[in-house]
């Protein structure tokens, strides 16, 4: 039997309606304490750390929030640093010879492991096992828990297989054991929280959606640092364009997120599932 319950907290709809959940007691924890854990790369809208803010507010405060980084991803991106001594970007940024449209492929994905998976690993570790450098960790000692509903639940089975992996604990889905749909999650959240729980990914992620560029483009913030980091993907002298042949962007299209023209549904990305949800990309 597990001894301790970690949410994996991203701040969008389906894991504040665990969250939430969790707070009602509407399914059994048996045997311990339960934290929630959100991997912070501080690159999220504002309008999920605002969320984030009310749901810490909460009274009482359970499950407690342990707010967690390695550091800016943005910025690390730019800096070219990252936890591997790599230095490819750690985003998927597509990659096209300039002046070629559409994007002939994408660099690695290496932000939702460095900044999410491992970010959590070690919270679980050093803050909720209390374990010392090098010490072992003791077998299912903890219980994970992942906001994935009906309608997504194929990422469920690569979570699974990673966490048996793992051999520290186990994975489980309430979400999924119960059959709700992220329609399911909106109906629960709509008299519980007064306001719109916003989605869950960094600003800049290159997986999204047109309609979610054009969401995002309403938020100054937000905007503003996308064509930042779109810039800097194409700075000459830059470490993550270094010895690359081709351009770096942000957009499938291959084109500056300046020069995109959103209403025309250039190359609309289809299979980018809608929260990040604190485990995008296991």
């Amino acid at each position: 039997m597990s001894q301790f319950h970690v949410l994996n907290l991203g701040a969008g709809v389906q894991s504040t309606t665990l969250y939430l959940l969790m707070r009602e007691g509407f399914f059994e924890l048996p045997g311990g304490p339960a934290c929630a854990i959100f991997a912070d790369t501080q690159e999220e809208p504002d309008a999920v750390y605002r969320h984030l803010d009310w749901l810490e507010a909460l009274k009482p405060a359970y499950p407690f929030i342990l707010r967690r980084t390695k550091g800016k991803l943005g910025d690390d991106l730019v800096n070219g640093v990252n936890s591997t001594g790599q230095r490819f970007a750690s985003i998927p940024a597509y990659t096209s010879p300039e002046g070629v449209h559409p994007a002939a492929g994408q660099t690695r994905r290496q932000c939702s492991r460095e900044y999410k998976t491992e970010v959590i690993w070690r919270t679980i570790r050093t803050e909720v096992l209390g374990l010392k450098p090098r010490q072992r960790w003791p077998r299912n000692a903890v219980t994970q828990y992942f906001g994935i509903s009906r309608d997504e639940a194929s990422r469920a089975v690569r979570i699974q297989e990673r966490v048996r992996k793992e051999r520290h604990g186990t994975a489980r889905f309430p979400l999924l054991e119960m059959g709700w749909t992220r329609a399911d999650c909106l109906r629960y959240l709509a008299d519980k929280v007064p306001h719109q729980v916003p989605r869950s990914a960094c600003v800049f992620c290159p997986y999204h959606s047109d309609q979610e560029w054009k969401r995002l483009k309403q938020d100054a913030n937000a905007w503003a640092r996308i064509l930042e980091v779109d810039r800097q993907l194409r700075q000459p002298g830059v470490i993550v364009n270094r010895g690359l042949k081709q351009k770096l962007y942000l957009h499938r299209s291959a084109r500056s997120m300046e020069e995109v023209d959103l209403n025309e549904n250039q190359l609309e990305f289809p299979g980018f599932v809608r929260e990040c949800e604190g485990m995008c990309g296991v």
